[in-house]
């Protein structure tokens, strides 16, 4: 029926959408608007790179698979966001850079999608962090130990989880 942003900085706006329900009825529906972004599943040894960092809105250190999107600006192909991501991150380079599909994050409040890749034959390097992930730290992770964090509740980063779930389901598990 009709929309209008109630905000907006240059990483995501919010609008607030007047709708009708099937029923006729009117609704109200708050949607942020952000852009997709690129998950980074980095495979060596049976094992993972992580990054962990501070996430203010759930006021605790994360666990995560190295992901982000273009700086406000910059564009290209969800492949070249990955490869920047997680040479950001990381310092890592892959040989080998996989798609594994496109997930949704949050679809119950944004249309934000992840595009879910897996980067082997890694070279290691130095990370070029942004000003905000300064307090990033990286680790490697073996495949069981991962496990055991995502079951202690040590990992709960909801495209991390989705992203390892699609890797699991690609036949990957087995290796």
């Amino acid at each position: 029926m009709s929309s209008r942003v109630v905000y907006e900085n240059p990483w995501l706006s919010l609008r607030e959408d007047r709708i009708e329900h099937l029923d006729g009825s009117d609704g109200l529906y708050s949607v942020v608007d952000k852009p997709d972004f690129a998950v980074v599943i980095p495979l060596e040894d049976n094992g993972f790179h992580l990054v962990e960092q501070y996430r203010y809105p759930v006021r605790r250190r994360s666990w995560e698979f190295p992901s982000g999107s273009f700086p406000p600006g910059i564009t290209g192909a969800p492949e070249d966001m990955a490869v920047a991501e997680l040479a950001e991150e990381t310092g890592l380079v892959a040989g080998r850079m996989e798609e594994l599909g496109y997930l949704h994050c949050a679809n119950g409040m944004s249309g934000v999608g992840a595009h879910v890749f897996l980067a082997t034959d890694l070279t290691g390097g130095e990370p070029n962090r942004e000003a905000t992930e300064q307090d990033m730290r990286q680790q490697w992770f073996p495949r069981a130990e991962v496990e055991r964090m995502v079951r202690g509740g040590v990992i709960t980063d909801g495209p991390t989880l989705a992203a390892y779930l699609m890797w699991t389901l690609h036949g990957r598990g087995a290796e």
